[in-house]
C-alpha cells in the first residue's frame, strides 16, 4: 500500500507558505478541499507537523494555519522524518525459512542496502528547503502560464 502522508503533508506545507505569502487565510478545511481529501486526515497529519514547529494554528477572528517557523529553516526532511516517524522505505521479509546460504544472510544484507537508501534520500531532502520548494513551483507555475497565454493567442 502506498504511504500519501509525506507527499500530502508536503502539499499542506507548500500550501500554508503560500498562503502565508500572498495573505490568504488557510484552514484544515480549505487545505481538504485543495488537496481533494477529507479534513480528518488533513487534521490527523497537522499533530505532527504542530508538534514539530513547523505549522501554527491560530484560533478566532482572523485565525488559521500558518508556517511556525521560516520556510528556510525547513527542510523536506524534517517534514518526512516528522510525519513518518520511525516508518522505513525498505523493510525486508522477516518469514524467511533458512534453507541456503541466501534466505540465512538476506536480512542482514537488505538492512545495509535499505539504510544505504534511506540515507540518501533523507540527504536529499535535507538539501530543499519550504522556500527553495516554493521558489521552484511559482517558477513552474510561471512557465504554465506562459505555455496558456501562447496556447490561448495561438488559437484566436
Amino acid at each position: 500500500m502506498i504511504d500519501l502522508r509525506f507527499s500530502t503533508a508536503l502539499q499542506m506545507v507548500l500550501s500554508v507558505a503560500l498562503a502565508d505569502k500572498d495573505g490568504f487565510r488557510c484552514t484544515s478545511r480549505t487545505l481538504a478541499e485543495g488537496l481533494g481529501t477529507n479534513a480528518s486526515f488533513v487534521r490527523k497529519l497537522l499533530i505532527p507537523l504542530t508538534r514539530e514547529g513547523m505549522i501554527v494554528a491560530a484560533i478566532g477572528k482572523g485565525g488559521g494555519l500558518h508556517l511556525g517557523r521560516a520556510g528556510e529553516q525547513i527542510t523536506l526532511r524534517d517534514l518526512y522524518l516528522a510525519v513518518m516517524e520511525d516508518k522505513r522505505i525498505l523493510v525486508a521479509r522477516e518469514d524467511i525459512p533458512v534453507r541456503c546460504r541466501i534466505s540465512a544472510n538476506i536480512n542482514e544484507f537488505f538492512a545495509e542496502v535499505a539504510t544505504d537508501a534511506e540515507t540518501a534520500m533523507l540527504n536529499a531532502l535535507g538539501r530543499r528547503t519550504i522556500a527553495d520548494s516554493l521558489a521552484e513551483l511559482l517558477r513552474l507555475d510561471g512557465i504554465r502560464m506562459k505555455r496558456l497565454t501562447i496556447t490561448a493567442n495561438a488559437a484566436e
